[in-house]
């Protein structure tokens, strides 16, 4: 049975994530340190191997360019504009503690839907998610490639895998590190049924788990 495999990678670290601050839709790069540790982290792990035709999907962000660029370098880069993290507005930049008091902002964080002042809703969040995703896999089972890999930050790993991904999981128990993410399969007749896909394990991998992925 024919089944295609997308790599989810979260984007590697920004200044903004080393000192705790919600970054939405702003265009920051890696920082210095983070740069380093995606270095790391790809001399200590296992990417994925895919063949050089294979798509390579990105956030429209720098941050999720520059970790496919140095996770593949070389290699032809495909924005997907509605796999944009969510617009924070007002709150773009700041951190849980200048945060706490704001209106909305708890129920936001507990996932009901606050508002967010100047930014996007959860509910287009999520739409506009699922519609990019829906779409990237229909092209790939189109194309004749059986892999992609997609570079997205944290919460959009996190509303694709408590959407789509079984086992079912909340999208607080799909948070993931930096540089780190999920391989899923798809098989078009689970799909065509409904949309879901199979968690089928974390990545990167250890280097003595090599002949497993090979």
């Amino acid at each position: 049975m024919k089944s295609y495999k997308i790599y989810l990678i979260r984007h590697g670290m920004t200044e903004a994530n080393e000192q705790g601050k919600y970054l939405g839709q702003q265009d920051t790069p890696l920082s210095p340190s983070g740069l380093r540790h995606l270095l790391d982290m790809k001399e200590a792990f296992d990417y994925p191997v895919v063949s050089p035709y294979a798509p390579l999907f990105a956030a429209p962000l720098s941050r999720c360019r520059q970790t496919l660029s140095v996770l593949y370098p070389d290699r032809p880069i495909l924005d997907v504009a509605g796999l944009n993290e969510c617009s924070l507005g007002e709150w773009e930049g700041k951190t849980v503690s200048e945060l706490k008091s704001e209106p909305g902002f708890a129920e936001w964080v507990s996932g009901q839907n606050g508002a967010i002042p100047g930014g996007e809703d959860a509910e287009t969040f999520q739409a506009r998610v699922s519609e990019a995703f829906e779409a990237l896999v229909t092209g790939l089972m189109r194309s004749g490639q059986t892999e992609a890999i997609v570079c997205a930050s944290g919460g959009v790993l996190m509303l694709l895998m408590s959407k789509y991904a079984f086992p079912r999981g909340s999208m607080a128990e799909w948070a993931t590190d930096s540089a780190c993410g999920y391989e899923v399969r798809v098989t078009p007749e689970l799909w065509m049924r409904e949309p879901m896909v199979e968690a089928v394990t974390l990545i990167p991998w250890n280097k003595e788990e090599d002949s497993d992925h090979e």
